[in-house]
């Protein structure tokens, strides 16, 4: 068990705080994912032996000192909870209260309670069900600065249910899937929908329409006058292929977004078979890490063979390149706020022999399949297919608007996905930063591929209209445009921050910056890489449909 404080998961040991603590503390043992998970749980000091009722039974009695006193005070008043488990089952319960009735906030009074009712249920031999509460009348003051004689006591009911066993774990997925919020969701989804539907119909028509007048007329200039000035995207179709500057970068930044866009693949396979059920704890962390690690091959292959295709030399750079694009400022981020837990004394500061074993996996795993990706890439020998030859000297990118420049362009680009996954996001963040349980993984599914299916469309559309004004440098825009829904995600982290939390003091703030920064950039990553593959397909596709000399 371990106490929580309410606005976030910031978790601290159960003995952090000053309850009865038995002589020898007995810890759990935790895997990978648990520890990842902040949980570090200890064996509690209520004995709840099957079908035996206990009465107002005392676990201990003891004088609190002052200083005890004031740290009982300070997390009543931050709102902590303790967390418990009992046959898997999870329970929860407040410390204590803070009594606001009618008072100035000078009068407010501090109490914490000592008496716990656990109510439990069961059918035949299987515990289904447990409750907790606490005694509203057992309270003690711990207004002022002084000692306090407390009695902590528990109570024990027993009572049968027909409830089965395979059923015991409902009542815990259900809270997320109650009917208004259901509705909540299928609005989200039905918004999302009629967004996607109106965009990718309005883009396809003018494209379409567009393209057939362009290849029409395209055709007609040809059988006309050889001599004629060409114009719009024909006129560049010498440079369009030119490969762009800092490949290795490029390269890197696809093979690490594929990778990425696999994991999260493989995620929510994961979670429709029904491997993330409530409370399993630390199951997404444990298959995060493990995929992650087992992908690693696809981004090693994905960067080095369009590195080599993109004409590169230094195939060993770029795939240090790759290794480091994601890794490295997670590590660096990961340094930081671990050293912050620390200094808190908190739960979800990592212990020595965790980061060992994660440096471990990355070395032993992660690294050798990202090596092994890049040989077989380099040995693919594919050619890159471009459909037009490229001219020997680049031509210059007449005089744009301000509006066609790279930030505008992705302020616009980035807006329409992210304005189809909002209403999702809120939900997200209230269970990954709140306690609330997220279970509607085939929404979040739906929602994915409207994202990936606007994000494809934006940038095939912002591509086209870049080709038409004759600027041929697409590459690093397409990826950027794709990827800006990340930095929107960002945004609404701010807003998500000082509208919707209550979230406070250096800890929490640092970890929720710190967190979704890595999240957010990873998305960059995925989004960008969906966005060029998209644009070069389509690129590909109209160069192809035309003759050029």
């Amino acid at each position: 068990m371990q106490s929580r404080s309410t606005p976030t998961s910031e978790t601290y040991r159960y003995f952090d705080l000053p309850f009865c603590s038995p002589d020898a503390v007995k810890e759990k043992k935790e895997a990978l994912g648990e520890v990842l998970n902040g949980d570090r749980l200890v064996s509690a000091p209520y004995k709840l032996e099957f079908l035996k009722h206990k009465d107002s039974e005392q676990v201990c009695k003891r004088t609190l000192k002052k200083e005890e006193v004031a740290k009982f005070r300070s997390a009543v008043n931050k709102d902590y909870y303790f967390q418990m488990y009992y046959d898997d089952l999870p329970i929860w319960g407040f410390i204590g209260k803070v009594d606001k009735e009618n008072k100035d906030p000078s009068e407010y009074k501090t109490y914490l309670y000592k008496h716990i009712h656990f109510d439990i249920l069961y059918n035949k031999d299987r515990v289904i069900e447990i409750n907790v509460q606490t005694d509203p009348h057992a309270l003690v003051d711990l207004t002022e600065d002084k000692e306090v004689d407390v009695e902590f006591l528990y109570t024990v009911k027993w009572r049968e249910t027909n409830t089965h066993f395979d059923k015991r774990m409902d009542k815990y997925s259900q809270s997320s899937s109650l009917p208004h919020h259901l509705e909540i969701h299928w609005f989200s989804i039905i918004n999302s929908c009629v967004t996607v539907l109106l965009l990718t119909g309005f883009l396809a028509t003018i494209l379409m329409r567009v393209l057939k007048n362009d290849f029409v007329k395209y055709a007609h200039d040809e059988e006309a006058a050889e001599d004629q000035e060409e114009t719009g995207w024909k006129y560049i179709h010498g440079d369009v292929f030119r490969f762009p500057k800092y490949k290795s970068l490029f390269a890197a930044a696809l093979g690490s977004g594929t990778q990425l866009f696999t994991l999260t693949i493989f995620i929510f396979v994961l979670a429709l078979v029904g491997v993330f059920y409530p409370y399993n704890r630390g199951a997404l962390f444990t298959a995060l890490v493990v995929i992650y690690a087992l992908t690693s091959g696809i981004a090693g292959y994905t960067a080095t063979s369009f590195y080599c295709q993109l004409e590169g030399t230094n195939w060993v750079r770029n795939l240090l390149l790759t290794g480091c694009l994601f890794c490295g400022p997670l590590f660096l981020t990961f340094c930081f706020l671990n050293t912050v837990a620390i200094a808190y004394t908190a739960t979800a500061a990592l212990p020595f022999g965790t980061i060992v074993v994660i440096v471990l996996i990355w070395t032993l795993v992660t690294s050798p399949l990202l090596v092994l990706g890049g040989i077989a890439g380099k040995n693919s020998k594919a050619e890159f297919q471009a459909p037009v030859r490229t001219t020997k000297y680049p031509r210059e990118i007449p005089p744009l608007p301000w509006y066609r420049a790279t930030v505008p362009q992705m302020a616009m680009a980035g807006f329409l996905p992210f304005s189809a996954i909002y209403i999702e996001l809120y939900y997200i963040f209230a269970s990954v930063w709140g306690h609330r349980i997220y279970t509607i993984y085939s929404i979040l599914f739906i929602v994915f591929i409207i994202l990936l299916i606007v994000t494809a469309f934006i940038t095939v559309a912002l591509t086209y209209f870049q080709l038409a004004a004759e600027d041929h440098e697409w590459w690093w825009r397409s990826f950027l445009c794709g990827g800006s829904t990340g930095i929107f995600i960002y945004a609404y982290c701010l807003y998500y921050y000082y509208a919707r939390s209550d979230m406070s003091g250096f800890m929490q703030t640092s970890f929720f910056f710190g967190y979704m920064a890595c999240i957010c950039y990873g998305f960059f990553l995925m989004l960008g890489s969906v966005g060029f593959r998209a644009a070069l397909l389509f690129v590909r596709h109209i160069y192809r449909s035309i003759k050029c000399e």
